[in-house]
Parts: C-alpha cells; structure tokens; sequence
C-alpha cells in the first residue's frame, strides 16, 4: 500500500480467474485483446502497492477431467490440462511486462526453460520486491483443480484474501442467468457454499480456505475497474468467510 491510496484494505492477494476468461467471445484459445484488458486490471492494483499472486486455469485450452470422461487416462489427462495452464500463464506474463510490471511464471512441474520452479522462499522475495507471481502447472499433482492450487498457494504465500474472478458479482441462490429472481449473497459461510453446493471453488479449496480461515472474494472480472475498487473498499462482491 502507498501513502496515496492509503484505502487498499490489503496488502497481499491471490487473483484466481479460469482460463476460460481469457477466450474472450471466442470458444476456445486465448483472446490477445481480453489477455490485455485483465493485465490492465492488475497493473490498477498493482499500483496501488498491493503484492498480486495468480493462478489461472487451463480450460480454454485443455481440461482434464473432461479427457477422462472422454476415454482418456486420467493422471494423463491430468498432466495436460496443467500444462495449458503454463501455456496461459506465459501468456498473462508476456501482457503484464508489455505494461512494464516485472512479472514471473512459477511453475509447479520443472521447466525451467520457460518458467521458475516453485520455491517457496523465492517466491516470497519475488512478493516483496513487487513481482507478480504467476503459479502455474496446478499443485503438480493429478485429481488436484487449480481452484485448490490456487488456495494452496495462497495460504504457502500468506496471502490475506483470495480474490476469485467470475463473469457474474458474486455467489448467488441459483444461476442468476437462469432465475431472474436469483439473490446475491453478500456473504455466505464456507460450510454453506459446501452444503448448499454454491459452485464458488471445488470442495478441497473450500475446506482448505476454511481451515486456515482466508477469506474469498467473488466478484466480477467483466466489471471494468472492479478488482481495484474492492481492494479500495468498493464494488458489489460476495465475501466467503468462517
């Protein structure tokens, strides 16, 4: 946090969005453009002094468990969606520094020809310095989504929040773009989200954030200026918490 914007509620955050948010209107791949427009919205945060984290999912390019449905060996399948993963991080890396914000793609599986690997110390000394650390590659393990990479990581980093990027404001009752009368929660338990089945993160992730007491924030990553104006204490948000 800088002294110009003394409002930024926190000092160290986990930004989660799908890889889906980075199709764009397009039905599969990545969409330069949309790439760009998410870089933006970090670079605002960015500014405000605030240490960003990231992990972004892999389904714009390749899911596993839908391979598996399809016939294929799921730790195979597995392996291949966490490599689409590495394929949106380096994508997300090239738009942030073409907006001069150092950035590193930390990968969970050895590659060290494109991507660091995890280490968790070095990673910290990255947060410190004011690098963005993009997590990629999930936990590295098969049966894990990045939903739980993503709420490991965050809780290995100290992260105070995670900040979960959807295409609506928040959680709701039901499908807001099924039921017009669906209602927003303004916050919600992490025993109701996993009881009532609210789809805001995969069982594991919740359990995990609910062990460590981290909160979750679901907001909408279409809302131009939304992940800044949360973090400056504005902004319609679901927060998930104990």
């Amino acid at each position: 946090m800088t002294e110009t914007d003394p409002q930024a509620t926190f000092k160290r955050v986990m930004l989660k969005i799908s890889g889906e948010a980075l199709m764009g209107d397009q039905g599969f791949g990545l969409n330069p453009p949309t790439v760009e427009r998410i870089a933006r919205e970090v670079q605002s945060v960015h500014e405000l002094g605030v240490e960003i984290c990231m992990v972004i999912g892999g389904g714009n390019i390749f899911r596993g468990l839908q391979g598996s449905a399809q016939g294929m060996e799921r730790t195979t399948a597995d392996y291949m969606g966490m490599l689409a993963t590495v394929m949106n991080a380096l994508a997300m890396q090239s738009a942030l520094e073409g907006l001069g914000i150092h950035t590193r793609v930390i990968s969970a599986i050895t590659m060290n020809e494109v991507a660091e690997p995890y280490i968790r110390r070095r990673a910290v000394r990255h947060l410190e310095k004011k690098r963005v650390c993009i997590f990629a590659a999930g936990t590295g393990n098969p049966y894990f989504t990045t939903d739980t990479a993503a709420t490991l990581r965050a809780n290995e980093m100290s992260c105070e929040a995670i900040f979960k990027g959807t295409k609506v404001d928040g959680v709701y009752d039901k499908d807001p773009a099924q039921y017009s009368d669906a209602k927003r929660y303004d916050t919600v338990s992490y025993d109701d989200v996993l009881q009532k089945r609210l789809g805001v993160m995969d069982a594991s992730a919740i359990a995990l954030a609910r062990d460590n007491n981290l909160p979750i924030i679901v907001f909408s990553l279409d809302e131009p200026g939304g992940f800044r104006g949360i973090l400056a204490g504005e902004g319609t948000y679901t927060r998930v918490q104990g």
